[in-house]
């Protein structure tokens, strides 16, 4: 646990008492403070109480007279699509309004780092997609080659419930926009940015506000080094406000797919070898063609932005290599399962946009697809064009029939997981891929994008036996 500083003797509200939310309360109380908890719901409050916390309504009139701080939970939205009310009435009174991350940004050194030899790092991965693999590899490659190395934050444990680093130790953070918009502290060592495609538009009223969100992680505390991939428009400016000329190496830009060259640091892929180039010279090469566990241009970015961040802490090419080759991948990300009879089964049920789902239809051929869910803003007009690998389409979800008329594909309507399994396994050849990449939320059918990948995993399990 990281005791949160700065509060002992005062009353902190917390509202959201969810995964965050009691690790939050914990943290507080740990450090001396005294929390004022609340949820709409009540068996959320009930977990509270029956760890002593105290829980008051707070959208009562004089609910914040006491109190010195609101902590927001990163589910909450607290200005758009229409302001919170708790948040709104601890603004009028004044109070600050903070989440988790901000927190832990205040709290994490101590008077024991003056004893280190070397000071613990912190790495913050942001963007639309890839984060969580980002994040995740960097963490293996920092594992593989012997650094103590935690991972944080939108996955793994809690940022406030992590054990307190050690000599050399490094955190690494995955911190969604929701994180970031909120945190009064943002101070990492290194952050990066992965990638900007349209998610959460309603949360931040569109994509300025979205794309503002995520470069408060830049803006507000400033990193030693910045890990920008500059694909998009977004991330070439984000990349240009940062640098103070063009051989500054504090900001190293990486891409997939383009060769970038100049006086700067960069690290990019072309037809599957990683590059890395500093000061106009070639400092090293990888082939990521048979790695497993990384498929597909997007997962190419995703290695260029971790290869980025632990060169940034010191590591040295080779013991990144060596990483690479072993990451397994995540669950529900371009997970291949399962194989069978010539057959490949990959689940990536966290492609819950457009954009990560076409990132996923581009990492492999002749596929078999499964799709269809919570429609998000923007609709499915970016699918159009960019389903060549597809042989055919089996939807799923509520408004499967709906679904399936925008696609440019062939289409089967099959609405459930196990009808959908069953026609895409009937149907398959050698050398084909059945490919869970919904393009869609799964909350029309499935508590989260989780549960939706193990009940298609469990599916093709029953049929394999």
């Amino acid at each position: 646990m990281i005791p949160v500083v700065g509060f002992a003797g005062e009353k902190l509200a917390v509202l959201g008492l969810g995964r965050s939310g009691l690790a939050t309360a914990r943290a507080l109380r740990a450090g001396g403070a005294e929390p004022v908890c609340w949820d709409d719901n009540a068996a959320a409050r009930e977990r509270a109480e029956s760890e002593g916390f105290t829980c008051r309504k707070l959208t009562r009139e004089d609910a914040f007279d006491d109190i010195a701080s609101l902590i927001v939970s990163p589910g909450i939205p607290h200005l758009y699509p229409n302001p919170n009310p708790v948040v709104k009435q601890a603004l009028k009174a004044g109070v600050p309004v903070d989440n988790d991350i901000g927190l832990f940004f205040r709290s994490l050194a101590t008077r024991e780092w003056d004893r280190f030899e070397q000071l613990p790092k912190v790495v913050a991965v942001t963007g639309s997609n890839g984060k969580s693999t980002t994040a995740a590899l960097l963490q293996h490659i920092l594992e593989e080659a012997g650094r103590e190395s935690q991972l944080a934050g939108n996955i793994g444990r809690g940022v406030l419930d992590i054990d307190p680093p050690g000599d050399g130790g490094v955190v690494v953070l995955e911190l969604s926009s929701y994180q970031t918009d909120l945190a009064r502290a943002l101070t990492p060592d290194v952050a990066v940015f992965t990638n900007l495609s349209p998610d959460h538009l309603d949360r931040h009223h569109g994509m300025g506000g979205y794309f503002a969100a995520k470069r408060r992680l830049f803006a507000e505390g400033g990193p030693d080094r910045a890990i920008i991939g500059v694909d998009e428009d977004e991330g070439l400016f984000l990349a240009g406000q940062l640098a103070e000329g063009p051989g500054d190496d504090r900001v190293m830009r990486v891409s997939s797919g383009q060769k970038l060259m100049g006086p700067g640091w960069n690290v990019f892929v072309r037809k599957g070898f990683l590059s890395e180039y500093r000061k106009g010279r070639q400092a090293a090469s990888v082939d990521l063609r048979e790695m497993t566990g990384l498929p597909g241009a997007h997962n190419h970015q995703n290695a260029c932005a971790a290869y980025g961040a632990a060169r940034a802490l010191g590591l040295a090419p080779r013991q990144i290599e060596a990483g690479l080759k072993t990451y397994p991948g995540l669950p529900h990300r371009s997970q291949t399962f399962a194989t069978s009879g010539g057959v490949r089964f990959v689940n990536d049920s966290k492609a819950t946009n457009v954009d990560s789902a076409i990132k996923a239809l581009s990492a492999f051929k002749n596929i078999r697809w499964i799709c269809g869910g919570l429609e998000k803003e923007g609709g499915l007009e970016a699918l159009k064009g960019q389903t060549s690998n597809v042989v055919k389409a089996y939807v799923i979800g509520r408004e499967a029939a709906g679904f399936a008329m925008q696609l440019d594909v062939a289409s089967e309507v099959c609405t459930t997981m196990a009808q959908a399994v069953e026609q895409a396994m009937a149907d398959a050849g050698e050398g084909e891929t059945i490919l869970l990449a919904p393009a869609a939320a799964s909350f029309d059918q499935y508590d989260s994008f989780e549960k939706r990948g193990d009940d298609f995993m469990a599916e093709v399990a029953r049929r394999l036996e």
